[in-house]
């Protein structure tokens, strides 16, 4: 089973106290074309196309003019301990054994605006750059059209070493527009995560995205094979709801958070 889930805006600079075998994102070449585009833009621009305050547009122009690879230990840092939004408190990577992030580097992918397809322990330089962002690029006017193609194949050929056709998306809409469904040979499983509020169960955002974490965490823990055993996820007090589910869409909900 491979899964796939969206980056984070908040960033975690804080270098990682701990010895891994990092490693090098598979599509930098790539990446490096997008922030040479970038790198062409003023902060003005920036904030316009991000709809950012000045401030953040002057942190990420400088973040872009400063982009270089090749990448270290010294000017960057592991994906999976670099972002720090409400899907990596939910995952939790700081307290993953070593055995558990080699396995996450194998079955977890995160979809960037930038890097296209990051492994867990792949280093990356801070940037902002989100995946819906309408960026006129050498392959066309946004990051989908730049990115589509190569994100597609990416997974696809990491399904093929696992011997698996299994895509869990834990990702948001945004990010997951990015995957080419019709050309991805694989059963795609996206779980619903509902919380009850004011006499009913709903999608809270936050909850939603750190319980998209917490399945990551689950599958990585336990090192899941089979779309069945996503049932007995119980992390945070979710359970699994078989009236409310259908086949690819499985839906935990929560009757207190």
């Amino acid at each position: 089973m491979l899964m796939v889930v969206s980056p984070a805006k908040d960033l975690d600079l804080t270098p990682v106290a701990r010895e891994l075998s990092f490693s090098q994102p598979a599509l930098l070449q790539d990446a490096k074309a997008l922030a040479t585009v970038c790198q062409q833009l003023t902060p003005a621009d920036l904030s316009s196309l991000m709809h950012i305050s000045d401030k953040l547009a002057g942190l990420n122009a400088a973040r872009f003019a400063q982009w270089q690879p090749p990448f270290n230990t010294d000017n960057a840092k592991a994906a999976l301990f670099m972002f720090n939004g409400d899907v990596y408190q939910g995952l939790a990577a700081d307290s993953l054994s070593d055995d558990e992030l080699n396995y996450a580097q194998n079955h977890l992918r995160i979809l960037s605006g930038l890097y296209g397809v990051l492994r867990p322990l792949d280093l990356m330089q801070a940037y902002r750059l989100e995946m819906g962002t309408k960026l006129s690029n050498p392959r066309g006017k946004d990051l989908y059209a730049f990115w589509q193609a190569e994100v597609t194949k990416a997974l696809q050929q990491q399904l093929a070493a696992l011997g698996s056709d299994v895509l869990l998306n834990l990702a948001s809409q945004e990010y997951f527009k990015a995957v080419d469904k019709k050309h991805l040979s694989a059963r795609i499983i996206t779980p619903e995560f509902r919380d009850y509020k004011n006499g009913q169960y709903k999608i809270i955002s936050f909850y939603a995205k750190k319980a998209r974490g917490l399945m990551a965490r689950y599958v990585i823990q336990h090192a899941l094979q089979e779309p069945a055993q996503l049932q007995q996820f119980d992390l945070d007090g979710y359970y699994f709801s078989d009236t409310l589910s259908s086949l690819d869409k499985p839906v935990f909900l929560r009757d207190a958070s």
